[in-house]
């Protein structure tokens, strides 16, 4: 049985920079939804906060967001894990890619490097607040 996993990002107002930064940065396609478009409701507080936002990224990633209005009170950052079993140097690149794109801004907490278990890791937090750690699999030759 194959199950889908898909990181669902919590934000405090700047919902729509992180996801269209996400964008720019890892690619796929990208859909949001204010709270005034999905609720209606008239609450100027909440109208142009994003209710939910999806990222379809090639690979078959998807990452979702939104903001979370000010009544609900919660706080923090996520973290979001992406560890390959990638079979070629292509397929690495890509993650590269990613690692490099979402460095913009951030703070790196580990340097993208060789580990001593023989793949390539590295942790940032981006302009966010979002930790992103990234374990890209040694491609055997």
């Amino acid at each position: 049985m194959t199950i889908g996993l898909t990181p669902y990002l919590r934000f405090a107002g700047d919902a729509r920079e992180a996801m269209e930064f996400y964008n720019s940065a890892l690619g796929g396609e990208l859909s949001l939804l204010t709270f005034a478009e999905g609720m209606n409701d008239g609450n100027p507080a909440t109208a142009d906060l994003i209710m939910h936002s999806s990222l379809y990224i090639d690979r078959g990633i998807h990452l979702m967001a939104s903001d979370t209005p000010p009544e609900m009170n919660v706080t923090g950052n996520g973290v979001v894990s992406l560890s390959s079993d990638a079979t070629d140097e292509a397929d690495n690149a890509v993650l590269t890619k990613w690692w490099e794109a979402l460095s913009e801004g951030s703070q790196i907490e580990m340097p993208l490097e060789k580990a001593p278990w023989g793949d390539s890791f590295g942790q940032l937090r981006d302009k966010f607040g979002v930790v992103w750690m990234f374990n890209i699999s040694a491609v055997q030759s």
